[in-house]
């Protein structure tokens, strides 16, 4: 019996292969398209004014200082309304939309209204702001007057206004595509690319300057000196001669450091197994080293590897206090991992002012990511991924 009942029920919803076809009746998702029909005069009124009030008047004073930031302020609020008719859309139209990406973090004032003003997903809704105020009016009028009328057929009507409005949410205000997204991530990334290098050129500009140069400079008098006492003081001339020799191969040392701060010979040798070893060498604290690779990936993301887990390896020297600490480097599908873990003290920071923070903007320039885990009293587990790419042919 209950059989008997149950298929009738569901008989006209069709086959499975069609949607649905509009019911002749008043359910909940009739009255809910009823609702943003009716809606849509007030909401397109709000946005349209909106629009030509802000965003004109930042136009027009485009060639003043206070025109560009305006208008900048009227792109975030554009975004703002775009979100709201999003909420509007999912919960009276049942469309399902994703938030658009938000847009990236400058520290920069300019680079971030720059980037506000070049925001794709801002546009689109000031161009669904502006073109919504006839189709509200339409619609708030067609629906209204449906209601005391055309009462019988409303459901069609209904239904075939609620899905134009699907189909311009879908096409103005669904989330942006990736490749989209990707580029204003990139645009974002650059400042941050340029900013780290001119951090390392003034680092190794002071590097050479107060190392290096300063002994050069030392030799060159102490050389000077000794060639003017050469005839009437042999003995004093071979002292200097030999303290000159001593700072050479100081000068030397540090210039083989600093060649190995930028990059070191071993990892284009032979890779980051023996390279972060040699690091691991160097540290105050035993560090076990495993790295599982079948190949050897891209020069620049084996760079960026290694300097991340040389520079994790200082931070453990310097403030962890641990007994022991270990390296895994493992590759994952199409990523790079990184784990570097010490038995410290922990309570290290994005902020903490070990250069962490510096870490993490130089992976996320090159669509990496950068984890801490590091409770009060550790262990410290940093994780870092960078994304795989292939070594060409003929590369290191």
């Amino acid at each position: 019996m209950t059989e008997r009942l149950s298929r009738p029920a569901r008989a006209p919803e069709g086959d499975g292969d069609s949607l649905p076809p509009a019911r002749f009746a008043y359910d909940r998702h009739t009255w809910k398209e009823i609702a943003h029909l009716l809606a849509n005069f007030p909401v397109s009124l709000l946005g349209f004014i909106y629009v030509v009030t802000v965003m004109f008047t930042g136009f027009w004073l485009a060639v003043t200082v206070v025109g560009f930031p305006l208008l900048a302020l009227g792109l975030i609020g554009a975004r703002l309304l775009g979100r709201m008719e999003r909420k509007r859309a999912r919960a009276l139209l049942g469309v399902k939309i994703d938030e658009p990406s938000p847009l990236p973090r400058h520290t920069g004032f300019l680079q971030r209204m720059w980037m506000t003003l070049k925001d794709p997903v801002a546009w689109r809704t000031v161009l669904y702001d502006f073109m919504r105020l006839p189709w509200g009016v339409l619609t708030f009028t067609i629906t209204l007057t449906s209601l005391f009328v055309l009462w019988p057929v409303l459901p069609f009507i209904a239904r075939g206004l609620a899905n134009a409005d699907r189909a311009m949410v879908r096409g103005l205000l669904s989330p942006s595509d990736e490749l989209e997204r990707r580029i204003a991530e990139l645009e974002s990334d650059r400042g941050v690319v340029v900013d780290t290098a001119n951090a390392d050129l003034r680092r190794i500009e002071r590097d050479l300057h107060d190392g290096a140069q300063a002994r050069l400079v030392n030799l060159a008098m102490g050389l000077g000196l000794a060639k003017e006492k050469l005839l009437e003081d042999p003995d004093s001339a071979a002292e200097m001669v030999a303290e000159a020799h001593g700072e050479v191969k100081l000068a030397l040392q540090e210039l083989r450091d600093l060649a190995r701060g930028i990059h070191p010979a071993v990892l284009t040798d032979r890779g980051l197994d023996a390279a972060l070893s040699a690091v691991a060498s160097r540290c105050t604290v035993p560090v076990k080293v495993t790295v599982d690779l079948g190949t050897r990936p891209a020069a620049a993301i084996e760079g960026i590897a290694y300097f991340t887990v040389s520079e994790l390896l200082q931070n453990i020297s310097k403030h962890s206090a641990a007994k022991n600490a270990s390296v895994e480097v493992w590759r994952a599908n199409s990523r790079l991992l990184i784990q570097v873990e010490d038995d410290g003290r922990g309570g290290a920071r994005l902020d903490g002012g070990t250069g962490m923070q510096g870490l993490a903007d130089r992976l996320d320039a090159v669509d990496g990511l950068f984890v801490i885990e590091s409770p009060q009293g550790g262990p410290t587990i940093v994780t870092a991924e960078l994304p795989w790419r292939d070594r060409p042919a003929g590369e290191g």
